[in-house]
């Protein structure tokens, strides 16, 4: 499994960021970018108000 962004969902509001334990996710260009530091948690999935971010 891995987390994956739809930037077409993402509003860039940077909870996702606040929320990832390890560090692994940034923005760029207003989108959350989630690097290969993911330990899939899941995070980032719950804490998405935008439900822009599953793990797949």
């Amino acid at each position: 499994m891995a987390a994956v962004v739809d930037v077409e969902k993402c509003t860039g509001c940077e909870t996702c960021v606040d929320e990832c334990p390890v560090e692994a996710i940034s923005m760029k260009n207003d989108k959350a970018v989630i690097s290969d530091e993911c330990v899939d948690c899941g995070a980032c999935v719950d804490a998405c108000p935008a439900e822009a971010i599953a793990l797949e």
